[in-house]
């Protein structure tokens, strides 16, 4: 009769698998909201360096069109060389396409490429709408007007720039803060 009795399960020891289910679905519930706060943050910093590159790499083609008097093509592939990353692999398909072109506006070309760039990580729609509009007035305007257009675009960049990294501390602990505090209050909420 003893050993009977050892074979049905205790109370308690339900109750005791019962919390550390709880517990483990709970630390989940945190562990997953916590890395989605630092993974908005980690957009966030990555959205601000991709756009400080894009900065250096306009004021080198800037530099291509104006200085060195060098055809799109060219100032394209020149800037798309001195640099790494996504941007660079843009820029040099732009000027591979403009080399080998039949045809093909380069505003056509520029806006196909940016829409490869759609699953970049870091990159709003507005950046990507503000790069779009940078390639309708590159290629068949004066030189005057393009280093103008390329200013124009620069001093937008900047003001976007200079917003992001005013609040970057801030808004980098928000999110990590929102991430940890948000997974804790569902695992209240569970329990």
């Amino acid at each position: 009769m003893g050993e009977a009795q050892d074979c049905i399960p205790q109370k308690g020891g339900a109750m005791t698998i019962s919390f550390f289910m709880k517990a483990a679905g709970c630390t989940m519930v945190v562990m997953g909201t916590s890395g989605y706060g630092a993974f908005l943050a980690g957009n966030y910093r990555n959205r601000l360096v991709l756009l400080e590159q894009l900065r250096q790499m306009i004021f080198l083609l800037k530099g291509q069109i104006i200085y060195a008097n060098a055809p799109l093509p060219e100032a394209f592939e020149a800037v798309g060389q001195r640099t790494k990353g996504e941007l660079a692999e843009l820029f040099m398909q732009v000027a591979e396409r403009l080399n080998g072109q039949q045809g093909e506006p380069f505003f056509q070309i520029w806006q196909e490429e940016i829409k490869k760039l759609s699953g970049s990580k870091g990159f709003t729609k507005e950046d990507r709408q503000c790069l779009t509009a940078l390639g309708e007035h590159l290629g068949f305007l004066d030189r005057d007007m393009q280093e103008r257009n390329l200013l124009l675009y620069l001093e937008q960049l900047d003001l976007t720039i200079g917003g992001l990294r005013s609040h970057k501390e801030e808004r980098c602990r928000l999110y990590t803060s929102l991430g940890v505090m948000g997974g804790l209050f569902l695992a209240v909420m569970l329990l």
